[in-house]
């Protein structure tokens, strides 16, 4: 193997180069990406019920987006849970760019290794063959070993680079598809629970809105026992 190398010449290096980095991105994106990782199983519901029982205290929250890519975006979700539905869809976009943009860390790296590997081959072939005619003008065709000395460096090199190309674009779409299906379901887990904070915003909108009816209207306002006896019949 280590013939066939050196044999390919100087323009092995960069592709042995450009091997070595593909290989580093690849295992580290296997490690980053693991669904575990990214998007952890009951995290989802844990942080509905949170908001079920109101447990949402900045201590939760957090924890939260310290825990994972889909921990950061419903703690961005929860931090602007007082407000309109979509202020919280807008934090909730500007959060998420920046998660995506993790997620694809060092993937643009990855295509243009893919891109630029069976560029560099060619380019060893041409040198390849540039020899080879030097060598010919030199000594004629009638020293066959020195042409296919050249012959062997275009191949050598070609073969090369197309090695190194063909897994890192493989892997380069793989991983982008990945990171799709990532984004698809954290998408989901974020509606959910803005559906729920709305689904207990809204009874608590509706009651300050009474609240303010009855004010201008001069009448008293209810009891604590009345209010909790609405509240019982409207979760009923």
């Amino acid at each position: 193997m280590l013939e066939i190398l050196l044999a390919g010449g100087w323009a092995m290096l960069p592709i042995l180069i450009c091997s070595a980095v593909a290989i580093a991105i690849i295992l580290e994106r296997f490690w980053s990406l693991r669904r575990a990782t990214v998007i952890p199983p009951k995290l989802g519901g844990e942080v509905r019920e949170w908001a079920r029982t109101r447990q949402l205290d900045p201590d939760h929250i957090q924890t939260l987006r310290s825990n994972s890519p889909l921990g950061e975006i419903l703690a961005a979700a929860l931090s602007v849970r007082h407000r309109s539905r979509e202020i919280m869809k807008e934090r909730v976009e500007d959060t998420g760019r920046h998660v995506v943009h993790r997620l694809e860390r060092f993937l643009n790296t990855l295509g243009t290794i893919a891109l630029i590997s069976p560029l560099l081959g060619l380019l060893g072939t041409v040198f390849g063959l540039i020899e080879m005619f030097f060598a010919v003008m030199v000594s004629g065709v009638g020293d066959p070993l020195k042409m296919a000395g050249g012959i062997g460096q275009a191949l050598v090199c070609t073969a090369a680079g197309l090695c190194v190309a063909i897994p890192a674009y493989f892997f380069h779409r793989y991983f982008r598809g990945l990171v799709s299906d990532y984004v698809v379901d954290m998408e989901q887990q974020v509606i959910l629970l803005m559906d729920e904070l709305t689904a207990y915003a809204e009874p608590a909108s509706a009651s300050v809105a009474q609240r303010v009816v009855r004010a201008r209207a001069g009448d008293p306002p209810p009891s604590p026992r009345t209010e909790r006896t609405r509240a019982t019949d409207s979760k009923v």
